[in-house]
C-alpha cells in the first residue's frame, strides 16, 4: 500500500485518513467517515483495508461494499483494481447488469472485494440462502458508501435488515465503515449505521479547510411560455461551451428539453456536439458512454442530468455545476455543488430561476417571487453550512412485508416469533410491537402472500409465490405510481401522484385546470371535471419535502434589506419585486390573503405541516390545495378561514391515523396495497403527517408570529 502510495504522487495522507487507520486496522468497532466529495473517503477506508487483508489473507469474501448505484460501483470497482493491482487482493461488482458467467465465476472463486447494490444482496438471500454462511465466512469488513443516500429511505431500511440478516447468518458483529459527504445530524447518522447502539459508533470527520466558492444566481423572466427555459439554454451555451460541467434540472423532462435546445444550438452553429442528457431512462450503454466521456476529459463535456450525476461516481475534472429551479434540498445542492472544485480549484456554482412575468391574474406565490427568494433561501442555508436532518419516524411497512417474505424464502419458512425477533425485537424495526406485527402478518395473510401449515410454521402463499418470481421483487422502492386523469369517460393522461388528492382537490393537465370528484386506487384512475381559474394545481412537484428551515428563511428575507452580492440584476429586481409585494399585503402580521373568492393561508412552515393542515380541513369539508407555500381553501373567506383554524385547534385533532384514514387516496410504499387500511393509514401518517409542528405553526400563526 505504501508502495501504491508513493506511485501514485502522494506525498502523505490526508487527515481523514490517517485517523481512519487505527480503528479500521484494529477491526472492532463501527465507524463514519464524513468529508467532502473527493476528499479521499475511499481511500481513508481501503488502505487500512486492504493492508489488513494483505497481512491475513482471508481466503474468500473479506470486504462487502454497498453502494446506492450501479454507476458508482462500476467506477469504485475500476479505483480499487487499480488499487489492489498486484497485491493478490481480487475485486468483483455485482449488479443487474453484470453478465451472469461472472456471478457464477465468482461464486465458485470468491473474489476478496465484493462490490453489490441492496437489491442484489437481496436476491443473493433470496436465491442462494443456504450459501450465505459459506459465502460470507470469512468477512471482517462491511463498507457502505454514500450512507446520506440511504437514510430516511425504503433502501435504507432494507440495508439496515439485510446487514442484520447477514451477521445472523454468519453468527458474529462485523464492523461497519459509512462513508458520506453530506450528512445533517451526526447522531441521526450513528443511529442509522448501527440501530439500537449509536454511541458505539466512532465519527471521522474530514478538515473542511477553506474552499473558495464563486456562486451566482440568475433571473430570467418569462414573458410567454418556453421563452424563459430558450433564454436559459442560450445562457448555458455561451459560458458553458469549450469546457467540462453539469446541470441539473429537476425533471427526466426538463432534462431532454434543455439538451435538445443546446444540441440545437450547436448544430445552428455548426460546432461538435458536447452536450449530453443523462437520467435513468436512458439505455445503459448510453449511460455509461456519456460518464466514460466526461472521466477521460479529451474533450469538453457539459451533461444535463437529473439527481444521476449528483453522487461521487468519478466523473473527472468539472468545471462548474448548474442547477435549474429550486433544488430539491440543501443537502442535495450542497452534494452537487461537491463535483466541481478539486485539486484545489474553486468551486464554481450557478442557479437559474424562471418567474412568470406579472399580469391581472398572475397567483399570489408568483407575485411573491416565490421560486427565486426560495433558491436564495437554499443558498443562504448552504453557506452558513446547515442541510436537512434525515427524516424520523417513519414505519416502512411496505419494506417490512418484502423483508419478511425474503427470510420466508431465505430459510423455506419461519415461524411468527422467529420473524418478530429477527426484524423487530433485534432488527431495525424495534418501533414495532408485537401487535402490529401480528396485524401485519394477517393482512399478508388476507393477501394470499403468506400461508400457515399445520405446524404453525410460515410459508409463501400463492401471491408471495408471484411476488418473489419476479426480480422487481428485490427492490424496496418503487417509482412513483402514475394514475390514469379520466373526465366524462375520456383518458386525459397519466399523472404522477405526488402529495395527498381528496374530493375537490385541483390539478393542471393539459393546460386545463380540473378539479377531482373521485379515486378509484385499484384502478389507478382519478375522475375529474373541469375546474375553475381559483383551483391550483396539485401535483406539480418540487422535487421533495421543502423543510421547515427553508421556508422560515425564506419568510426572514422577505423582511430583510440586504440583498446577496450574488444575485445577478433580474434576480435582484425580483427580489425586491416579492419583497414589495409582502410588504404590500402586510405579511408580515398576516398569514391570510383573499384572491378570487377562496382564502390563501401563507403558514411559512414544511410540507409536512402544510400537508397536515391541507388534511385537516379537508376532514371538515373544505376544498383545499397546496401550491408551494400556499394553502388555498376554496370559497371561504379571511373570516370563515380563521374560524375554521380555532375549532381544528379546539377539537385537537390527536389522532394522525384517524387523519390518514379519511383520505381515498394515500400514495407509499411499494407493497402497501397488502396492508390493511389501518395499518395503510398509520404507515402514511407516520410518513406525511407532523401534528406537533403543526400545532405550533397554528398557534404562532394566530399569535402573529
Amino acid at each position: 500500500m505504501q508502495r501504491w502510495c508513493w506511485e501514485e504522487g502522494w506525498r502523505g495522507l490526508r487527515p481523514i485518513q490517517e485517523r481512519a487507520i487505527e480503528p479500521i486496522l484494529a477491526g472492532d468497532r463501527d465507524l463514519i467517515l464524513a468529508a467532502a466529495t473527493a476528499a479521499g473517503k475511499t481511500e481513508a477506508a481501503f488502505l487500512p483495508i486492504a493492508s489488513a487483508l494483505i497481512e491475513e489473507p482471508v481466503g474468500g469474501v473479506g470486504v462487502l461494499y454497498v453502494s446506492p448505484l450501479k454507476a458508482l460501483i462500476n467506477d469504485q470497482c475500476r479505483r480499487l483494481e487499480e488499487m489492489s493491482r498486484g497485491m493478490g487482493i481480487g475485486v468483483q461488482r455485482w449488479h443487474g447488469d453484470v453478465p451472469g458467467g461472472a456471478k457464477r465465476a465468482f461464486l465458485e472463486d470468491p473474489r476478496e472485494v465484493l462490490l453489490i447494490t441492496p437489491e442484489s444482496l437481496e436476491a443473493l438471500f433470496v436465491l442462494r440462502g443456504t450459501r450465505l454462511a459459506k459465502l460470507f465466512g470469512a468477512l471482517r469488513y462491511v463498507v457502505i458508501d454514500e450512507m446520506h443516500a440511504f437514510i430516511g429511505e425504503e433502501r435504507g431500511r432494507q440495508l439496515q435488515s439485510l446487514l442484520h440478516r447477514l451477521e445472523v447468518v454468519i453468527e458474529r458483529r462485523l464492523p461497519r465503515i459509512g462513508l458520506s459527504a453530506t450528512l445533517g445530524d451526526m447522531t441521526l447518522a450513528q443511529a442509522y449505521l448501527r440501530p439500537g447502539e449509536p454511541e458505539a459508533v466512532e465519527v471521522i470527520e474530514g478538515d473542511v479547510g477553506e474552499h473558495e466558492l464563486k456562486l451566482g444566481v440568475r433571473g430570467v423572466i418569462e414573458e410567454r411560455e418556453g421563452l424563459g427555459e430558450q433564454e436559459v439554454a442560450r445562457h448555458l451555451f455561451g459560458i458553458l461551451r469549450g469546457t467540462s460541467n453539469l446541470v441539473f434540472a429537476s425533471s427526466r423532462r426538463a432534462v431532454e428539453s434543455y439538451a435538445a435546445r443546446l444540441r440545437d444550438l450547436c448544430v445552428e452553429r455548426g460546432l461538435p456536439q458536447e452536450f449530453f442528457a443523462h437520467h435513468g431512462s436512458l439505455a445503459r450503454e448510453l449511460r455509461e458512454g456519456i460518464e466514460v466521456q466526461l472521466r477521460s476529459g479529451s474533450r469538453p463535456r457539459t451533461v444535463v442530468c437529473t439527481s444521476t450525476l449528483e453522487m461521487g461516481i468519478d466523473i473527472g475534472e468539472i468545471e462548474s455545476v448548474v442547477q435549474i429551479g429550486p433544488p430539491p434540498s440543501v443537502a442535495a445542492l450542497r452534494q452537487r455543488l461537491g463535483r466541481s472544485g478539486r485539486r484545489g480549484r474553486a468551486s464554481i456554482l450557478r442557479l437559474y430561476t424562471i418567474e412568470r412575468a406579472i399580469s391581472g391574474v398572475t397567483p399570489l406565490q408568483d407575485r411573491l417571487r416565490e421560486e427565486l427568494v426560495q433558491v436564495v433561501a437554499v443558498c443562504e442555508l448552504l453557506l452558513e453550512g446547515w442541510c436537512e436532518p434525515p427524516a424520523q419516524g417513519r414505519l416502512y411497512l411496505s419494506t417490512l412485508v418484502q423483508q419478511i417474505l425474503s427470510v420466508i424464502a431465505e430459510r423455506s419458512g419461519s415461524d411468527a416469533a422467529g420473524l418478530y425477533r429477527l426484524l423487530c425485537a433485534e432488527g431495525p424495526w424495534r418501533e414495532i410491537d408485537e401487535a402490529t406485527f401480528a396485524r401485519l402478518l394477517r393482512s399478508m395473510g388476507a393477501a394470499d402472500l403468506i400461508t400457515q401449515d399445520a405446524g404453525g410454521l410460515l410459508l409463501t402463499g400463492l401471491a408471495g409465490e408471484r411476488l418473489l418470481e419476479d426480480y422487481h421483487f428485490f427492490a424496496a422502492f418503487q417509482t412513483g405510481r402514475e394514475y390514469r386523469i379520466v373526465a366524462g369517460g375520456q383518458e386525459l393522461g397519466l399523472v404522477p401522484i405526488e402529495t395527498a388528492v381528496g374530493m375537490g382537490s385541483g390539478l393542471i393537465l393539459g393546460g386545463r385546470r380540473w378539479r377531482v370528484v373521485g379515486v378509484d386506487v385499484a384502478r389507478g384512475e382519478v375522475q375529474v371535471e373541469p375546474g375553475s381559474a381559483s383551483d391550483p394545481p396539485l401535483f406539480l412537484g418540487r422535487g421533495g419535502f421543502v423543510h421547515d428551515q427553508v421556508r422560515a428563511r425564506m419568510r426572514r428575507l422577505y423582511e430583510e434589506t440586504g440583498v446577496p452580492a450574488y444575485l445577478n440584476a433580474t434576480a435582484r429586481a425580483l427580489l425586491e419585486e416579492g419583497r414589495a409585494e409582502y410588504a404590500r399585503l402586510g405579511l408580515a402580521g398576516r398569514a391570510v390573503v383573499e384572491e378570487g373568492g377562496d382564502a390563501l393561508l401563507l403558514l411559512w412552515s414544511g410540507d409536512r405541516v402544510l400537508n397536515t393542515v391541507a388534511t385537516l380541513l379537508g376532514t371538515r369539508g373544505l376544498s383545499v390545495s397546496t401550491d408551494g407555500m400556499v394553502l388555498r381553501v376554496q370559497g371561504v373567506d379571511e373570516e370563515a378561514l380563521w374560524s375554521h383554524l380555532g375549532d381544528l385547534e379546539a377539537e385537537g385533532f390527536e389522532d394522525p391515523v384517524q387523519l390518514a384514514l379519511q383520505l381515498p387516496l394515500r400514495e407509499g410504499g411499494k407493497y402497501d396495497e397488502y396492508l390493511s387500511e389501518e395499518l395503510s393509514a398509520q404507515d402514511y401518517a407516520a410518513r406525511t403527517f407532523d401534528l406537533p409542528s403543526t400545532h405550533h405553526a397554528l398557534r404562532r400563526t394566530r399569535e402573529g408570529g
